[in-house]
């Protein structure tokens, strides 16, 4: 599974750790993230994310 990397802040969404702040389990893939998911450290879109 792909790494994916906030443009704005530097945060790496991976999908082996997920994200808990969101109820994001491990091992869901960037792609399958709901749209309202936002990056957990500066709260920018899923479209500002580029693959790492």
């Amino acid at each position: 599974m792909e790494k994916w990397i906030c443009t704005v802040c530097g945060y790496v969404y991976d999908p082996a750790i997920g994200d808990s702040t969101q109820e994001i389990n491990p091992g869901v893939k960037f792609e399958d993230l709901p749209e309202s998911w936002v990056c957990p450290d500066c709260g920018a879109a899923k479209d500002l994310f580029e693959k790492a």
